[in-house]
């Protein structure tokens, strides 16, 4: 079964184009190095929750909209080897002065999958 890193975080609705050059091009480097899949999605029906929701969990503001984003690999193993060169390339080094969002808002991890079902 695959390996999944997952992202939550919130994006100006003004950087919404800065972020999707920025994704894209992390993207191409992501697959270049051996993902299976990359995705970045922008929240279209995530409404605020009383107690939990995505905007909550990012601390989401008025002026922003939430990504929801994963990358699919073979295994941790996979992960482990494509995330090393994919950190140590220059093109991904962070820029935290232009990046478009505030990453320190930004929930991520890794999931090993227990069920996957596709119609492919």
């Amino acid at each position: 079964m695959s390996y999944v890193d997952g992202f939550v975080l919130a994006v100006p609705k003004a950087n919404l184009e800065a972020y999707k050059e920025m994704a894209s091009k992390a993207g191409d480097v992501w697959m270049e190095y051996g993902a299976l899949a990359y995705v970045e999605c922008v929240g279209d029906d995530v409404p605020y929750g009383k107690l939990t929701s995505f905007p909550r969990a990012v601390q989401a503001k008025e002026d922003e909209i939430v990504i929801f984003s994963w990358i699919v690999y073979k295994s941790r193993q996979h992960r482990d080897e494509i995330n090393a060169k994919v950190m140590a390339d220059p093109r991904t080094q962070p820029n935290f002065e232009t990046m478009p969002f505030d990453a320190k808002r930004m929930i991520y991890g890794g999931f090993e999958s227990m069920m996957e079902l596709n119609k492919a």
